[in-house]
């Protein structure tokens, strides 16, 4: 008997997108879509007010001063990074964990409900529902690079230099992008489904945020438990990052790789999910 493939609405094989190029070659077919409709959300959040796109610049900024103020000033906190360590550097690296971090906040927290709120987009049989996570992502992105905009601004004022290795942050970001796009996918999904699930992601995201090292050093952590927080792969995304843009380090390379096939794993799997399921999403809906 011949092989049967499932066919999804719109002519789309599942087989095909267990590669993830093709995966990425689908996506790009709505480039211009996927452009206006995130520039639509990012324009979209200071649409009315005087400053517009410049918030992302200024709240950033008065979050960098308000940590560099509160830490090296009240708390007089320190990394542990060296004896030469600015009381400032705390601040900075708290910063740049909370961005790292953001990108998966951000994408989890908004996914749940996405589809729901482009209800008239579900209806039209030819709009390409798959592209709206990945709108959501590159819309979460934007922000933490407006946000590390203002973090290499604060570097240079408090470290005087900005080490070469930052070079590599496109690099170490490319796990936590596809982690969070996969989780992106599986979230938008299971929300059409279970309504909960957004109430359910808010609480879990904030259980991460302090389980994640982002107010602490992952050294601070009892070596007998440092290994099951290292199995938090946001985690390792975050400690990496710090590396590479503030400790003028390499990645941790098989930290890195293992949690580059996993997110992989995440976002093919997280991509398929969603678009087997859409066809029942206006059943639901």
């Amino acid at each position: 008997m011949p092989k049967t493939v499932e066919i999804l609405p719109g002519g789309v094989k599942a087989a095909r997108f267990l590669n993830p190029v093709l995966i990425a070659v689908h996506l790009w077919k709505y480039r211009d879509l996927i452009r206006q409709l995130t520039w639509r959300e990012v324009a979209g959040r200071y649409k009315g007010s005087f400053i517009g796109l410049g918030w992302s610049f200024v709240q950033p900024l008065m979050m960098l001063c308000i940590y560099t103020f509160v830490f090296s000033v009240i708390f007089k906190s320190r990394w542990g990074t060296g004896p030469d360590e600015g009381n400032a550097v705390f601040a900075i690296a708290l910063f740049m964990g909370m961005i790292t971090f953001s990108i998966f906040s951000e994408v989890a927290n908004s996914s749940p409900n996405l589809v729901i709120r482009n209800v008239n987009y579900v209806k039209k049989v030819v709009f390409p529902l798959e592209i709206l996570p990945f709108v959501t992502f590159l819309t979460a992105l934007i922000n933490a690079v407006f946000s590390l905009c203002v973090l290499f601004l604060g570097i240079i004022v408090i470290q005087h230099s900005i080490c070469w290795t930052a070079l590599l942050l496109p690099f170490v970001w490319i796990p936590m992008m596809l982690f969070s796009l996969g989780c992106g996918y599986f979230l938008a999904s299971i929300g059409v489904f279970i309504r909960d699930i957004g109430f359910t992601i808010n609480i879990i995201t904030t259980m991460l945020f302090f389980l994640t090292p982002i107010f602490y050093p992952i050294s601070a952590i009892p070596e007998k438990l440092r290994f099951v927080f290292c199995l938090n792969p946001i985690a390792i995304f975050v400690e990496d990052s710090r590396r590479v843009v503030l400790w003028g380090q390499m990645p941790d390379w098989p930290w890195f790789f293992g949690g580059l096939v996993f997110s992989l794993l995440v976002f093919v799997f997280g991509f398929i999910w969603f678009v087997k399921s859409k066809k029942a999403f206006a059943d639901v809906i």
